[in-house]
């Protein structure tokens, strides 16, 4: 077990580790609970009751937050000609083609969200594949980040729409915002993930879909809320 420090010791008593908490509720003690001098990200973790082996069971999709992240997301787009015009016009902060291609395979990976029009996915696949890839940042028609109109996507992310997917345990980690966020934006932000994570749903998926559902910030301890 890993030892925490002074001020987790001192939060953490606040939790009652016996109970459920609504969401609302949830939201203000996770917020209390961050008390590090950084603005903490707030996260939520939804354990589903998929079995993660099997592909048809996976659970992966976008959601626009309402309050968006808080965070500054920076966004690079492969695509060419007017699309590229188009891209940079909707506020990508680095476009390009080839030229990214090679910057990209030399190290640089100073970006958080990568999206491209589908006339450059051969190169981008083939390429950065290896690299992208397990980095999360590969675009992808079925996450959001590939398509014509490349300029909605572009906006889409600035505004704060983010990619969730179950991991190898069957858990869904994503962030909702900032300790600094209200909590009334926290609990809208929540309400919007749990509605797409229910969309998302496998048909595969038998018996119960949602079976924990909680709220922690980047230092603090979690928070059990109410399903």
């Amino acid at each position: 077990m890993p030892k925490h420090g002074k001020r987790y010791r001192a939060v953490v008593g606040k939790v009652d580790r016996d109970r459920s908490y609504a969401a609302d509720e949830a939201a203000a003690l996770v917020k209390e609970l961050a008390t590090a001098k950084f603005d903490e990200t707030i996260e939520v973790h939804v354990r589903l009751g998929i079995d993660p082996r099997k592909s048809d069971q996976n659970v992966r999709g976008t959601v626009a937050l309402p309050h968006g992240t808080g965070r500054t997301v920076r966004v690079l787009a492969f695509a060419q000609g007017e699309k590229a015009a188009e891209a940079e016009a909707a506020g990508a902060d680095v476009v390009g083609a080839q030229d990214l291609i090679e910057r990209i395979q030399g190290g640089w990976l100073e970006f958080d969200a990568v999206v491209a029009t589908p006339d450059m996915m051969g190169a981008v696949g083939s390429k950065l594949g290896r690299v992208l890839g397990p980095r999360g940042l590969l675009p992808n028609p079925k996450s959001g980040t590939v398509g014509i109109d490349i300029g909605a996507i572009v906006r889409a992310l600035k505004a704060g729409q983010i990619e969730f997917r179950s991991d190898k345990t069957g858990v869904v980690h994503a962030p909702i915002g900032k300790a600094s966020f209200a909590p009334e934006q926290l609990t809208e932000n929540l309400a919007a993930l749990r509605h797409a994570v229910d969309a998302a749903k496998p048909d595969a998926a038998k018996g119960t879909y949602v079976r924990t559902v909680y709220l922690s910030s980047t230092m603090g301890p979690s928070v059990r809320v109410v399903i």
